[in-house]
């Protein structure tokens, strides 16, 4: 029998993942299932994207690349950074890795010691606990609540902070509940954690593109430039321009971080797939009306699923202001009965209750860190969304409160 590492006996798999595989399953045996699990747009990469890759290939670009990336496409998210967010970094303070979440795992396991603290405002992305977790480290999960937009504030982030602490995560907007920072509410954030030199920031902005209510993207970079040298900015080509399978993403940072971040992918994946880097190159650099375009079908979609939430009794949901997925609330269905006398104790129970009678595919609130809440993703089309609303009314309708 194989000895399992110790280090993984409390890490669990990605809930958004299991979600997807347990509707596959059930599609298996012949239901129609909708699978509202995982987040990935439905659209195709930009043609000029998938162009590129295309010229790559056909010229032979398939060796091996510096570790952090081609220089070109570095030079690319250098631009991009100036050009779209009033940053300037040198080409040196760039990694590029197989995704936002590459990144994020380098740069804890560049940083992380056994014991040190990550401050993830609840509800998180499902992987940022299990990250730290895996490396010994500590999750520390502040509730952000609802009332709240989902936001974390300067008194809870003072109340987090301990000597233990090593980074706080913020993500904007924000999966799973599509919240948005302010530059004054990151620039509050700011001036907690200028009293904390020992806390490194990590600011996850991949869904930067997707915003809604001609909302405005603040990086926490040009919100909070004194604190420049422990930040690491975060994003990637997956979400804004339909490439998640692309698997590029890019930080930018201070440079004893990113070089620290290079010895890790050096010795472990060694670097991202050359044709996919050229490809990331172009999607940076060419035309970006398509990404203009997504963001109009995820606002419109946005709205659909806003509004058809409203009009079941018993679910609320405020307006996401980014990102595609919607953080439903259901708390007036815990403890109620199903048809078969079965109770909903929790939001997990909630999720496979609307897997079963709906077959709409949701992840609970629990694998975000707060409950009780589901998440949908809406980055499927209008249609799609609208039967699957339909299914949930009916679904929830059923149940004896």
């Amino acid at each position: 029998m194989t000895r399992i590492a110790k280090r993984l006996s409390t890490v669990k798999p990605s809930a958004s993942m299991a979600v997807s595989q347990a509707a596959r399953e059930l599609a298996a045996t012949g239901v129609d299932v909708i699978d509202l699990g995982l987040g990935e747009p439905d659209f195709a990469a930009p043609l000029h994207v998938t162009e590129a890759a295309f010229k790559a290939a056909r010229e032979g670009r398939m060796l091996y690349t510096p570790s952090l990336g081609t220089p070109e496409l570095r030079r690319a998210v250098v631009q991009k950074l100036k050009r779209e967010n009033g940053l300037e970094y040198a080409i040196d303070e760039i990694a590029v890795a197989n995704g936002a979440k590459q990144i994020i795992f380098n740069a804890l396991l560049a940083t992380l010691n056994e014991g040190d603290e990550v401050i993830l405002p609840a509800p998180y992305f499902v992987s940022y606990p299990e990250m730290v977790k895996l490396l010994d480290g500590v999750a520390v999960t502040p509730a952000c609540t609802a009332e709240n937009g989902f936001r974390l504030t300067p008194e809870v982030l003072e109340a987090a902070i301990t000597p233990r602490t090593k980074w706080l995560f913020l993500n904007s907007p924000g999966n799973p509940s599509g919240a948005v920072y302010s530059e004054a509410q990151l620039q509050a954030l700011g001036a907690v954690l200028n009293k904390h030199p020992h806390v490194l920031i990590l600011s996850d902005e991949i869904y930067e593109h997707i915003r809604f209510d001609r909302r405005r993207f603040v990086s926490f970079g040009h919100a909070c430039p004194e604190l420049r040298e422990r930040s690491l900015i975060v994003n990637g080509v997956s979400k804004a321009y339909a490439m998640t399978g692309w698997r590029v993403g890019y930080a930018a940072g201070p440079r004893d971080l990113i070089k620290a971040m290079a010895t890790v992918q050096s010795q472990s994946c060694t670097s991202v797939c050359t044709v996919a880097q050229c490809a990331a190159q172009a999607a940076l650099e060419g035309p970006q009306e398509e990404v203009e375009r997504f963001r109009q079908a995820f606002e419109s979609r946005r709205d659909l699923v806003t509004e058809g939430v409203r009009s079941i009794p018993g679910l609320t949901l405020a307006p996401p202001e980014g990102a595609f997925y919607a953080y439903i609330g259901c708390a007036d269905f815990i403890g109620s009965h199903t048809r078969h006398g079965e109770r909903i104790a929790d939001d997990q129970d909630f999720t496979r209750f609307l897997l079963e009678e709906a077959h709409v595919a949701a992840v609970p609130g629990t694998a975000y860190g707060l409950s009780p809440f589901f998440r949908i993703s809406t980055a499927t089309s209008e249609v799609v969304l609208t039967e699957a609303l339909r299914r949930i009314r009916t679904a929830v309708g059923s149940l004896k409160r």
